[in-house]
Order: structure tokens, then C-alpha cells, then sequence
């Protein structure tokens, strides 16, 4: 027996350009009827054509031509239309999933069943202004002692070689700046703290170190791969905590 054929394939819904390209069929053949019309006009009536006769014609196809030429560009809005409306639906989704992901962190960390963690830096990102200059973001959480307020300031700083030789960059250093006061914070269970650091030229960063002073405690200090935190993706987990 013969195989029976595939089913044919239905196309993704998009904008229905069906009754666009079919009014601009029916308007290119209205033109070359109205054309094919004016010419048996002229050539069947020969030199009994009347200019008025000739005229209506001549109206009757420059109104197809606009509306061919209306149509055309109708087809291209709904094109571009639709390309933009895909491009928005795609970012949409990104920010769904990335919502989503906040949420289920949220719940997990403040849920009933939530481990107990003391004050601790959860995530810390970096993102480039130009070669030397970056933008920290940094995540502090605490679920111990829930409905407390916790307040103090962070500082950064970063390891790393330049001209062969181990360097470790102080929060002054980054600031350029003698005893710059570190970034303020004020939370009850999590807080996005975020910076700029200026990286000394020559400078090859190896891993970035975050240290929390809470007020009336103990400094935790916790560091981070520099390349892991400047990745877009998977930046702050398998951090090392000291």
C-alpha cells in the first residue's frame, strides 16, 4: 500500500495578511483591466475618442495605482508590526522567567520551612562601564532573626595580579579615595546593595570580596570568582565564605 501523505503543515498564527495581498491582487488587476479598457477605448473608437473619455480613463487608473500603492504600504505596516510585536513578546517571556525565578528565591527564603541563615552576602554581580570601571550588585540576606532590622555598611575589595606580582585592592583603592566610608544597608531579610569600582590599568582581577560590617557585630566577609561574577549567568553561587 501507498503511504498516505504528510498532513500539511499549519503555519504559527501571525497577523492575517491574507485580505491585504488579496485586495492588492484585485487592485493590480483592476489597473491592468482599466488599462486594457482605455486602450480598446482608444484603439476601437480611433480618432472618434473623446478627450473626455480619454480623461475618465486616465482618472480611473491613477486611482487603482493608489490604491495599490495604499495597500503596498498597508502590507508593510502589518509586516513590521508584526516583527516588533514578536521582538516585544520575546523580551516579555525573559522577564517572566526572570520574575518567576525572584519569586521562587522569595518564598523559599522567607517560607515557613526556610533554613535559619545568619547575615551573609547571597549574590554579587558585576557588570563593565568601560575597561577599567565596573558595577557591583550585591544581594544581602539574613532569615535568623526575622522582623529585625539589620544596618550597617559593605565594603569590596578585589585580588588580582599586575606586572607578574599578587595585589589585593582595598575599598580606598577602588574608590580612590582615603578611608572611603563603605555602601550603607538597611533590611529585615534582603537587600541589593550595588557600587562602582575603578580598576588600577594593567590590573588582571582574580576574585572579588565582599565584607559586611553590621553595626554592633561581627564582619562577614565572603568572595567570589571574578569571572563567575561577571558572567550574565550563574554570577554569586559556589561562593567561598571565610
Amino acid at each position: 500500500m501507498n503511504a498516505r501523505p504528510a498532513p500539511p503543515t499549519v503555519p504559527p498564527p501571525r497577523f492575517r495578511r491574507g485580505p491585504v495581498i488579496a485586495g492588492i491582487a484585485v487592485a493590480i488587476a483592476l489597473v491592468l483591466g482599466g488599462w486594457g479598457l482605455w486602450r480598446g477605448l482608444a484603439g476601437g473608437a480611433g480618432d472618434d475618442a473623446t478627450p473626455a473619455q480619454l480623461r475618465a480613463q486616465q482618472r480611473r487608473i491613477e486611482s487603482l495605482e493608489q490604491q495599490v500603492a495604499t495597500l503596498s504600504r498597508s502590507d508593510q505596516i502589518s509586516r513590521d508590526a508584526n516583527r516588533d510585536l514578536q521582538a516585544t513578546l520575546s523580551e516579555r517571556d525573559e522577564e517572566i522567567a526572570g520574575l518567576r525565578a525572584d519569586v521562587a528565591f522569595y518564598e523559599r527564603f522567607v517560607g515557613a520551612t526556610a533554613q535559619r541563615r545568619g547575615l551573609s552576602v547571597h549574590e554579587l554581580t558585576l557588570q563593565p562601564q568601560d575597561e577599567q570601571a565596573w558595577h557591583f550588585t550585591a544581594t544581602l540576606t539574613q532569615n535568623l532573626n526575622r522582623g529585625a532590622v539589620n544596618a550597617g555598611r559593605l565594603l569590596v575589595s578585589v585580588e588580582g595580579t599586575e606586572a607578574g606580582k599578587l595585589r589585593r585592592l582595598a575599598w580606598s583603592d577602588l574608590r580612590q579615595q582615603p578611608n572611603a566610608p563603605g555602601v550603607p544597608y538597611s533590611f529585615k531579610y534582603f537587600q541589593q546593595v550595588e557600587g562602582d569600582l575603578l580598576l588600577p590599568p594593567g590590573f588582571k582581577p582574580v576574585r572579588v570580596i565582599a565584607r559586611v560590617v553590621p553595626q554592633g557585630g561581627a564582619a562577614v566577609e565572603q568572595s567570589f570568582p571574578w569571572a563567575q561574577a561577571a558572567a550574565k549567568e550563574g554570577a554569586g553561587e559556589g561562593a567561598d565564605t571565610h
